[in-house]
């Protein structure tokens, strides 16, 4: 059974950064696409990051684009995510998810698995 397990989410100032972890057991993880979403209140969980297997490729919501980092270490079974520059906007519960396939992944119904969220709060 596949478990997911983040960590590092917070209270931080606009500007301010923060770094998620996530923690994989259950299957091989280097054989998967991870990726990270975002769900704020009253509105739909979005994508927000995503790595292939290897992590040679990445794609970025054009909102984070150059803020965050999405990375993996397969050795420790975990995938990054980096946060600079933050804003109210970032305001949301991040969960971090595991794709069927290898490639990186955009939408929610390409992952098989879900963490259960880290709540990340950004204040003016």
């Amino acid at each position: 059974q596949v478990q997911l397990v983040e960590s590092g989410g917070g209270l931080v100032q606009a500007g301010g950064s923060l770094r998620l972890s996530c923690a994989a057991s259950g299957r091989t993880f280097s054989s998967y696409a991870m990726g990270w979403f975002r769900q704020a209140p009253g509105k739909e969980r979005e994508f927000v990051a995503g790595i292939s297997w290897n992590g040679r490729s990445t794609t970025y919501a054009d909102s984070v684009k150059g803020r965050f980092t999405i990375s993996r270490d397969n050795d420790k079974n975990t995938v990054y995510l980096q946060m600079n520059s933050l804003r109210p906007e970032d305001t949301a519960v991040y969960y971090c998810a595991q794709s069927r396939v290898s490639l990186v992944r955009r939408t929610t119904t390409e992952y098989d698995y879900w963490g259960q969220g880290t709540q990340v709060t950004v204040s003016t």
